[in-house]
């Protein structure tokens, strides 16, 4: 008896905790309507709430000139519309930024998905956070337009204040309880002693 109450202890410990992720998502990448500008000088944001407490990354759809692959951009998590507390900010570049081609738009410009991995820790599941991005940079110098797709999310151009929302991915990690409350635990073990006391009583 002890042993079994003690091998039910140590698989419920083993699946107390297990990693998963999810996916905070404003839509598709649209292509064809509108984009707005992330580089000389101008800052475009949407808000989001995460699934999990971790964000380890995020794609964003992008139209861009012909030939151009984007290099580098900043990118904030805040509290506020491209202000308030910061929770986390930086720049990719190198191997954590991708920029894969789409296609090409009725203007004439490439439609791209970049992917890039980032890392903000202890976020709140409950609150509202602003996702930020500016200074993209692309060899030529031209400008690199996040694209508009109208999703869920609160947005703004801080030149121009609140607009609609753009196409993004942002991808979060956490660890999800998958252990039994202490009462469930008990029952499936008398459940379990039962059935083995029945089965002890036929053999003998």
């Amino acid at each position: 008896m002890k042993l079994r109450i003690a091998s039910l202890t140590i698989l419920c410990l083993a699946l107390a905790a297990v990693p998963a992720f999810a996916d905070v998502n404003n839509g598709p990448i649209n292509g064809t309507t509108d984009a707005w500008t992330i580089n000389f000088g101008y800052v475009v944001s949407d808000t989001f709430t995460p699934d999990k407490v971790d964000v380890i990354g995020f794609q964003i759809g992008v139209w861009e000139f012909p030939g151009d692959v984007l290099q580098t951009v900043d990118w904030s998590i805040t509290s506020a519309e491209n202000g308030g507390t910061v929770y986390g900010s930086g720049t990719v570049s190198g191997s954590h930024l991708t920029d894969t081609f789409i296609s090409t738009n009725q203007y004439g410009y490439n439609i791209d998905l970049i992917s890039a991995s980032m890392s903000v820790n202890n976020l709140s599941t409950m609150g509202t956070y602003w996702f930020n991005l500016a200074n993209a940079t692309v060899p030529s110098g031209d400008p690199v337009y996040w694209d508009e797709n109208s999703g869920k999310a609160s947005a703004s151009e801080s030149a121009v204040g609140t607009i609609p929302s753009e196409a993004f991915t942002i991808t979060t990690f956490g660890f999800v309880n998958m252990c039994p409350e202490p009462s469930s635990i008990m029952l499936f073990g008398s459940g379990m002693l039962a059935i083995t006391g029945l089965l002890r009583r036929k053999l003998f």
